[in-house]
């Protein structure tokens, strides 16, 4: 019988990530998560690291941890992200390279010491974040789509390096969803986006911890390599 399971999620300290931790920790699941700064809050079977992403030895003392605590890592989400807005002519440098580093750097070093871990157990989930930015070329988010692109191809040959070990590697690219990253974007740019999806809506927390479950499951052995756009992109 396997022991209890356990999910590594980044970007915990609110929106999508706080609630992934809640979801997972009702499911029974222990749950440990990350982020730049510390969170005010505390749930029982939750442990949280104060970490960069993009730095590499705070990963894997992260990992260590989960090692040495658990035996064992049985999910991993990678929710950490961030986005700056820029006409691609006034996109600093700094910028553009912040953004990559943390979604395309801070996917890749969790992805793949996550795996060093799941390996032995030949058991793995993981699941990283893409975006709908990326297919419909959304003006402004030049460096963000295309470090979500990135993550796109990233995931694809994963899963497939991964298969062998019994690891899947999927990902979810969420329309938009009312957190702190959209809420200073203009009402009429939202609305115009909004447009162009199929199902005319902000996305919800439910509607991504959805997509998720299904990667997770133990009967999804058979699904790896993929990406779901929500509403319909």
């Amino acid at each position: 019988m396997r022991k209890q399971l356990v999910t590594l999620i980044t970007g915990t300290r609110k929106g999508i990530g706080k609630y992934l931790v809640k979801h997972y920790l009702q499911q029974g699941q222990q749950v440990v998560g990350c982020s730049r700064a510390p969170v005010d809050w505390h749930l029982p079977g939750y442990t949280h690291f104060c970490a960069d992403v993009a730095d590499e030895e705070a990963v894997r003392r992260i990992i260590t941890f989960i090692r040495t605590t658990y035996g064992q890592l049985d999910h991993l989400i990678n929710n950490a992200g961030i986005a700056s807005m820029n006409h691609f002519l006034l996109t600093p440098l700094d910028t553009a390279q912040n953004v990559f580093q943390t979604n395309l750097m801070g996917s890749f070093l969790f992805c793949r010491e996550a795996a060093k871990l799941m390996a032995p157990q030949q058991f793995g989930r993981i699941v990283n974040f893409t975006t709908v930015a990326t297919p419909l070329n959304l003006e402004g988010e030049a460096m963000y789509a295309a470090s979500k692109a990135a993550i796109l191809s990233m995931t694809a040959i994963a899963a497939r390096e991964l298969a062998p070990l019994g690891i899947t590697v999927n990902a979810i690219g969420p329309t938009p969803i009312e957190t702190d990253l959209i809420r200073s974007v203009p009402k009429d740019r939202m609305d115009r986006l909004l447009s162009r999806q199929a199902i005319k809506r902000f996305g919800t927390f439910e509607d991504v911890a959805n997509v998720i479950d299904f990667f997770l499951r133990k009967e999804s052995a058979f699904v790896t390599g993929q990406n779901i756009y929500l509403g319909g992109v």
